[in-house]
């Protein structure tokens, strides 16, 4: 993980904030990195219905939403972060803002989405 004080970590952090506020207030401005995730939600949110079947998306907490969509819109369309700092990212900011149990919920959607869309085991 990048240091906390990282300006890459402190930037996630800020699009995931807006990302979850967003979740409540449609008509908020926008950072123009969130706008950039809104704009693919469709794709992303299917995603996570189909690696998360058991977890429709009104249900997935919204901290953990908002994580979720950032690091899939890293992975699928900003492909120039290596897909571990991706996952190793998301996985410290779930800890962080996160419930007990987020972090290993979203490192479990990703490994399946970088396993079978990405193609990539390790």
């Amino acid at each position: 993980m990048q240091k906390r004080t990282d300006p890459r970590h402190q930037k996630r952090i800020r699009v995931v904030k807006n990302l979850f506020s967003w979740g409540f207030n449609k008509d908020q401005p926008f950072l123009r990195s969130t706008k950039k995730v809104v704009k693919k939600l469709a794709k992303i949110d299917k995603l996570i219905s189909t690696y998360a079947p058991e977890w429709p998306i009104e249900q997935i907490p919204p901290m953990d939403l908002a994580i979720l969509r950032l690091a899939i819109f890293e992975l699928l369309h900003q492909k120039k972060t290596p897909y571990k700092v991706v996952v190793d990212e998301a996985v410290e900011i779930a800890k962080e803002f996160g419930s007990d149990t987020s972090y290993e919920f979203v490192n479990g959607v990703l490994g399946s989405i970088i396993e079978k869309e990405l193609k990539i085991k390790d």
